[in-house]
C-alpha cells in the first residue's frame, strides 16, 4: 500500500526545527532592521541639510534645520529663520542621533548656502547615528563650514552617544515614575 503525506512525529520534529532556526535568526533580524533604521536615517538627515542648504541659496535668505523639540531623535524641521519659524519640511525618526557641540540642536545656512552660527562665524560638527542600545556611532554626518554634508560609516565608540543614551533611560525613569 502506498502512503502519501508525514507521519505525526515527522510533523512535530519539523516543527521543532523550524522553531529552533527561528529563534536563531530573531535576533540577527532586529539587527538588520536597526542597521536599516540607521543607514535610512543618516541618509534623509544628509538630505534634510542639503535641501535646507539649496532652500537658503534659492530664497536668498537664512534657512534652519533644527531636531524637532531640540531632539535629532525625534526628527527635524526644516524652517525660515524669521519670527514666525515658517516651516518648510519636518521629518520623523526612530534613530538615536546626536549633536557635537555646534550642531547640538540645530544648523543654519546662510543665503549664501554656508553653515553659520547664530553669532555669525562658520559652523561645522558632526551628528552621530548612534546604536539603540550602547554608546557607539555607526554612521557619521559631517557638516563642513562652507554648508558641504557627507557621510562617513564607521562603527566606533563615541561618548555623545553614550550621553544621549543616559537621557534616554533617564526620561524613562521620570515617566514610569509619574504613572
Amino acid at each position: 500500500m502506498y502512503q502519501q503525506g508525514f507521519s505525526l512525529i515527522e510533523l512535530l520534529m519539523g516543527l521543532a526545527i523550524a522553531a529552533i532556526v527561528l529563534s536563531w535568526t530573531g535576533t540577527g533580524y532586529k539587527e538588520l532592521i536597526a542597521s536599516i533604521e540607521r543607514d535610512d536615517t543618516a541618509q534623509l538627515l544628509i538630505s534634510g541639510l542639503r535641501s535646507a542648504r539649496s532652500e537658503a541659496i534659492a530664497r536668498n535668505r537664512t534657512v534652519v534645520l533644527r531636531g524637532i523639540d531640540n531632539d535629532w531623535g525625534r526628527g527635524w524641521r526644516i524652517t525660515l529663520d524669521d519670527k514666525e519659524k515658517t516651516v518648510l519640511m519636518e521629518r520623523s525618526n526612530r534613530a538615536r542621533v546626536m549633536g557635537n557641540r555646534h550642531v547640538k540642536r540645530s544648523v543654519r545656512f546662510s543665503n549664501l548656502g554656508e553653515a553659520l552660527l547664530p553669532s555669525g562665524g562658520f559652523q561645522a560638527g558632526t551628528l552621530h547615528v548612534c546604536a539603540r542600545h550602547g554608546p557607539v556611532s555607526h554612521h557619521q554626518v559631517i557638516l563642513a563650514p562652507s554648508g558641504r554634508v557627507r557621510m562617513e560609516s564607521v562603527k566606533a565608540e563615541q561618548a555623545l552617544c553614550e550621553k544621549g543614551l543616559k537621557a534616554r533611560s533617564g526620561r524613562a525613569a521620570l515617566s514610569a515614575s509619574r504613572t
